[in-house]
């Protein structure tokens, strides 16, 4: 197999990828599963142990935002970095791989955004809630 070397801009960093649609839904995806691994452990909890002491329940939900925010957030930041690479030209006017990109690092970022404050209301649940009522 040929491989082409990487373009490099004109101070030397690596040309991002012409494909970054994929990297749009990972913030989103990791929310989803975050929000689903906090309410099934929140459904079994209470289906087995009922009423009682809720920490471990919370202590599990806190391992998992410890896990899931990280995550969204790197992928924000690196979203964010990649929009802010060269001068991007707000409307989005011509297609061409530069205009993609900073496109796809936009839309990354603010999917990110939104995925951080979707988890912290979903761990906010968790605070706030007393019981399994």
């Amino acid at each position: 197999m040929n491989q082409q070397p990487v373009p490099l801009h004109e101070h030397g960093q690596r040309r991002p990828m012409k494909k970054r649609l994929w990297w749009i839904a990972i913030s989103p995806s990791v929310w989803a599963i975050h929000f689903l691994a906090c309410y099934i452990t929140a459904a079994v909890w209470c289906e087995k142990i009922g009423e009682g002491n809720l920490r471990p329940l919370q202590i599990s939900v806190g391992i998992y935002t410890a896990i899931a925010l990280p995550v969204i957030i790197w992928v924000g930041y690196s979203s964010y970095r990649n929009f802010r690479r060269g001068d991007p030209p707000v409307p989005y006017d011509f297609d061409d791989p530069t205009d993609r990109t900073h496109f796809f690092g936009f839309t990354a970022f603010l999917l990110s955004s939104l995925s951080v404050v979707a988890t912290l209301f979903t761990v906010l649940v968790f605070v706030l809630v007393g019981s399994c009522d």
